[in-house]
C-alpha cells in the first residue's frame, strides 16, 4: 500500500500571520538565538519552523560550551526534505548569527528556493556581526553581508556598529543615522531598523520604511531608557518581535517599533527585577532573560514609548 502525505492544514488554510522558517542558533538551557525568537513569535499567531544553525550547551558566555555546528550541507540536506514533501512554503525567513562565508551562502540559496514558490517571502535579516566596536565573526562576511545579503533582505536590523559596518559610515547623530538607513534601502531593503544607536549617552533606535522607490522614506526615532545591566538574547527577540509586530502592522513600521521597544523593555525589567529579587547583582554579568515569565508583555505590550517621526 502505498504511503499518503497528510495535508498540512497551516500550509493550506488562509493565515491572518504566516509561516516562518527561522534559521539561528539553538542552547539548550538560556534563551538565545532561536529559543529567543520562537516562543515569541508562536505567542503573536506564527507557525515557525526552526532550523538550528548550532546547538550549545549553553551560550557561549559561559565558561566552558559543548555542542554541534550545523555546516552548508547539513542545511541543504534539511531543506532538500521539506522540498521533496512540498514543505517549502514560508511567508517569512529570519536569520541571526552566521558564524560562516559557507553557511551563509547556503542560506541565500535556500532564500532563492523559498521565493521560487512563494515570490512575496518577506527576508528578514539580522546581520548579527558585532557590537560596541568589537567584531565576532570573520571578517569576509561583512562583504557578504554588503555584496549578497543586504540586496535580497525585506527588513534589516542591525545594531549602529552593524550598520557602520554596512555602510562604511560613523554614526555619531541622529542626522548619521537616517542617512544610513537611507544608504541601505538604496542597497535592497525597505525596511531597516537600527535597534540600538548610543549618541550623547542617549539610546535610540531608528527606523526607516521606503514604501514606494524614488519618494523619501517614512523615518522615525524611539528613545529608549537605559537599563543598567548587559543581557543575551535580547538583539534575537528584537528581531523577531520586529518581525512579527510589522506583518501585522504592514504600512505602519513605527507602530510595530514601539510594540516590540515596549515588549523588549518589559521582558529585560522583569529579569533585573527577578535577578535582584533573588538577591543577584545583575550588574555583575550577563543575565538570561525571563523570556516565559513574560508571555503576556508580549502578547500585549503596554505602549509606554511612542515613536517620533521626523518631519
Amino acid at each position: 500500500m502505498s504511503r499518503i502525505t497528510p495535508p498540512i492544514l497551516s500550509l493550506a488554510l488562509q493565515s491572518e500571520t504566516g509561516r516562518v522558517l527561522s534559521i539561528q542558533s539553538h542552547t539548550v538551557q538560556g534563551y538565545v538565538g532561536n529559543k529567543s525568537a520562537v516562543f515569541p513569535l508562536q505567542l503573536l499567531g506564527y507557525d515557525v519552523d526552526p532550523i538550528n544553525s548550532v546547538q550549545f550547551s549553553n551560550h557561549t558566555g559561559y565558561p566552558t560550551f559543548k555542542g554541534q555546528i550545523l555546516n552548508g550541507q547539513q542545511l541543504c540536506d534539511i531543506v532538500e526534505g521539506l522540498e521533496a514533501n512540498d514543505l517549502l512554503y514560508y511567508t517569512h525567513l529570519l536569520t541571526g548569527y552566521i558564524g560562516s562565508v559557507s553557511f551563509l551562502d547556503t542560506v541565500l540559496e535556500v532564500v532563492k528556493k523559498l521565493r521560487s514558490v512563494n515570490p512575496k517571502l518577506a527576508y528578514v535579516c539580522d546581520p548579527v556581526m558585532g557590537d560596541d566596536g568589537k567584531l565576532y565573526v570573520p571578517r569576509e562576511l561583512i562583504n557578504v553581508y554588503r555584496e549578497k545579503v543586504v540586496p535580497v533582505a525585506s527588513m534589516l536590523t542591525p545594531n549602529q556598529f552593524e550598520a557602520e559596518l554596512l555602510t562604511d559610515s560613523r554614526i555619531v547623530s541622529e542626522t548619521d543615522g537616517r542617512e544610513a538607513c537611507n544608504k541601505l534601502h538604496e542597497a535592497g531593503p525597505s525596511k531597516v531598523v537600527i535597534t540600538s544607536i548610543n549618541i550623547n549617552g542617549n539610546l535610540l533606535l531608528i527606523g526607516s520604511h521606503l514604501k514606494e522607490k524614488g519618494l523619501a522614506p517614512e523615518q522615525f526615532k524611539i528613545l529608549i531608557p537605559k537599563i543598567p545591566a548587559y543581557f543575551t538574547g535580547t538583539g534575537d527577540l528584537m528581531t523577531a518581535l520586529l518581525l512579527g509586530w510589522s506583518n501585522k502592522y504592514p504600512d505602519n513600521l513605527d507602530k510595530a517599533a514601539e510594540l516590540a521597544v515596549c515588549s523588549l523593555q518589559a521582558v529585560i525589567q522583569r529579569t533585573v527585577d527577578d535577578y535582584v529579587s533573588a538577591g543577584f547583582d545583575p550588574q555583575t554579568s550577563s543575565l538570561e532573560i525571563r523570556l516565559i515569565q513574560s508571555q503576556d508583555d508580549i502578547r500585549n505590550p503596554q505602549v509606554k514609548l511612542k515613536a517620533e517621526r521626523f518631519i
